[in-house]
């Protein structure tokens, strides 16, 4: 037999509404149709009225001699004549045609070639007769207009006939979907809400009847399986509270256990305190009687144990060091997760220092870091032990945790190693840009003081000493803020006099001419800044008075948009290509490095016979590279 076919309640709402939706769409289109026939009749009767104001106009143009407008009042009848037979779809405007309209129009158009043969055409000979005839022709017209109102007097009865209905069909309409609303959604809305109220009483004995086999059908058998539901877990909601009672104790002693270890790992500074903390923390997390953390070398064939608990002394001292295999824990396996180790006396084992100690079970925890074994948590236990899924779980976090604070403490030492290499990079930086610079300076007088010696020349002698006296008294005055400060000089003005001292020492130490020049007013440097900018001026006068054996320099600096300074020579320049930023090139390299920590662009240019420039560029003030930084790294360097 075949199925009854089910029908949805949005199916049989459409079924229902479309008749209704049908006749209203049709009944709309008649009406829209009507009703564009009404505008296109009643704009053919204006135009038709218009005609016979056209027919008078003519009459009176022709009463009164007046001809010379004539012609184009004659043109616009004709106009409004093929307007009304060929229509304006567009306007719109058409007359509604039927016989008796059809006769009238051409009874117009016949009587229309007879007036204009009579009166406009050709000079007319008397005018005794013009009144009579404007007056048959125009009634001619206004019988044209009775016929078209006649003919739109049918179609409004048409229209009003259609509204009626339209209105009929929409109160039939709107009484049958009530009715169908209540029927296939009120009411069994209404038997579901009492049913819901029963619910909400505590009668779970509630149920919905299906009577229909549409969406209030299923919603029905899902209640009813619902308010089953309910029933049962309330029956049993002692026990189902027992439960959930047990998994959040469970959930809540992991999420402890894991704060702890965390606790632990932030405050561990040393690898020892670390693994002694761990091993005892999961030692009372897993209720082990003892634990052992082993540590596996690059190559994971030797493994050293860094912390044990609860472990005999014998049992730590043979198990200090062991290789790859020689025990159930140390041992090769190609599962990375924990392992259940049972032991035996009498295995094949070469270490039975485990039965030995009495212990029966050892649950073996790798420690992997990126897939790479670092070592392995071994767990002893005097009873035989199988963990659950949930604290395999957390005895596998716990291991991850530890290999991460181990990789932590590995990267500290390694930063504290770079900052160490840092520190000794800057305090290489600040001796070349002090020190070194003075003795280079007192180099050349010592060897100025040597040829004064050898010609006798006293006055030299004298000159020399006291260049001597002055590179002297620098070289300590730059030691000793060195030692103080850490740092070179620093101006809490504007840079525009430390700049000026700089150049007159260099005029005074080389001989040669230096000029400043100024550009603009920009944002003040910092001290800071001031502090790398004089160092790269510093080094960029050394390399001239040492290489360039030039006459002149220019220290030419522009404060706007951005801070910019040029050294410029005019000695005999170099190929930049050639050996360039080398490690026999300490000074280049080193106002290199300068530049990169403040964020500032450094350009060498020089051609060979023309001269040298080196320009330093700072980041724009709207992009600061923040002298804040540079405080903050040397700050950490410091401290650390």
């Amino acid at each position: 037999m075949a199925p009854n076919k089910q029908w949805s309640l949005g199916a049989k709402l459409a079924l229902v509404g479309a008749p209704f939706l049908l006749l209203a769409l049709l009944s709309t289109a008649a009406t829209l149709w009507v009703s564009w026939q009404l505008d296109g009749g009643a704009a053919a009767v204006n135009e038709a009225g218009r005609m016979r104001m056209q027919a008078y106009r003519i009459a009176l143009s022709v009463g009164t001699g007046e001809t010379g407008a004539l012609a184009g009042q004659v043109r616009e009848f004709d106009q409004s004549l093929a307007l009304l037979r060929s229509g304006d779809p567009e306007r719109p405007l058409f007359v509604p045609w039927d016989d008796t309209v059809r006769a009238l129009f051409e009874k117009v158009a016949q009587d229309w070639l007879l007036y204009q043969a009579h009166w406009s055409s050709a000079k007319p000979r008397s005018l005794h007769d013009l009144r009579t005839e404007t007056i048959a022709f125009s009634s001619r017209i206004n019988a044209l207009v009775t016929g078209i109102e006649s003919h739109l007097a049918h179609w409004t009865a048409i229209l009003h006939l259609l509204q009626m209905t339209m209105l009929t069909m929409a109160i039939l309409g709107a009484a049958v979907l009530l009715l169908t609303g209540y029927l296939f959604v009120l009411e069994p809305v209404g038997q579901l809400k009492q049913a819901i109220e029963k619910i909400q009483r505590g009668d779970f004995d509630a149920r919905v009847e299906r009577v229909t086999s549409d969406e209030f059908g299923t919603l029905a058998d899902g209640f009813n399986g619902m308010a089953e539901h309910l029933q049962s877990m309330y029956r049993h909601l002692e026990h189902k509270v027992a439960e959930k009672t047990a998994q959040l104790e469970e959930k809540h002693e992991r999420l402890e256990s894991l704060y702890e270890v965390t606790a632990l790992v932030a405050k561990a500074t040393s690898l020892d305190e670390l693994a002694q903390g761990f091993i005892k923390s999961i030692a009372r997390i897993a209720r082990a009687d003892g634990v052992a953390l082993r540590w596996s070398d690059q190559a994971n064939q030797r493994y050293l144990m860094l912390a044990a608990h609860g472990l005999p002394s014998t049992m730590v001292d043979a198990e200090l060091c062991i290789d790859k295999n020689d025990c159930h824990c140390a041992k090769s396996s190609p599962e990375t997760g924990l392992r259940v180790i049972p032991i035996q006396a009498g295995n094949r084992m070469p270490l039975q220092h485990c039965a030995k100690a009495g212990f029966e079970t050892v649950l073996s925890i790798p420690v992997h870091l990126h897939d790479r074994l670092m070592g392995e948590v071994d767990l002893f236990f005097h009873a035989r032990v199988s963990p659950s899924t949930a604290e395999r779980s957390l005895l596998e976090a716990l291991g991850s945790h530890l290999a991460s604070a181990m990789e932590n403490l590995r990267l500290n030492a390694l930063e504290k190693e770079a900052a160490v290499s840092q520190e000794r990079n800057l305090l290489a930086r600040e001796l070349h840009d002090s020190i070194a610079q003075s003795l280079a300076f007192l180099k050349i007088q010592v060897q100025l003081m040597r040829d004064a010696v050898q010609a006798g020349d006293t006055a030299e002698i004298k000159q020399v000493l006291k260049e001597i006296d002055v590179g002297v008294r620098e070289s300590y005055s730059d030691v000793r803020e060195l030692l103080l400060h850490f740092r070179t000089r620093t101006n809490t003005e504007d840079i525009e006099p430390a700049l000026a001292t700089t150049l007159r020492k260099f005029e005074h130490q080389s001989g040669m001419k230096a000029s400043l020049s100024m550009q603009g007013q920009g944002m003040p440097l910092s001290p800071d800044l001031q502090v790398q900018v004089l160092h790269i001026v510093q080094e960029a006068l050394s390399n001239v008075r040492k290489h360039a054996r030039a006459s002149q320099v220019w220290l030419d600096v522009q404060q706007q948009p951005a801070w910019r300074f040029e050294v410029r020579d005019d000695g005999i320049g170099f190929r930049p290509g050639n050996d360039h930023l080398d490690e026999t090139h300490v000074g280049l390299r080193i106002m290199a490095e300068r530049a990169q920590r403040i964020g500032a662009k450094l350009d060498m240019i020089s051609t060979p016979g023309h001269g040298s420039s080196v320009i330093v560029t700072l980041p724009s003030p709207a992009h600061p590279m923040p002298v804040a930084s540079l405080v903050t790294h040397k700050a950490n360097a410091v401290a650390t």
